[in-house]
């Protein structure tokens, strides 16, 4: 019985192109919950080096108010 390697490879390594910027909160949206947290890299397959990236954008995206910090649901 084989094994196949499950490992999960780092969109932003397999696409040069794909740059991490707060201003393309679209990009950035895919890696936060509902309630607005930033999911774990390994998770969502990111290396550790996007992962802090990630997590730096993100925050300044919030802070510009392109993302929220939270996400009331008892409003929608």
């Amino acid at each position: 019985m084989a094994f196949m390697n499950s490992k999960k490879i780092c969109t932003f390594c397999e696409n040069r192109d794909t740059n991490i910027n707060y201003k393309e909160y679209k990009i950035l949206r895919k890696f936060i919950t509902e309630q607005g947290k930033i999911i774990p890299g390994f998770v969502t397959g990111v290396c550790s080096k996007h992962q802090r990236k990630l997590g730096k954008e993100i925050k300044r995206a919030r802070n510009v108010a392109f993302l929220p910090y939270t996400y009331d649901i008892r409003h929608h």
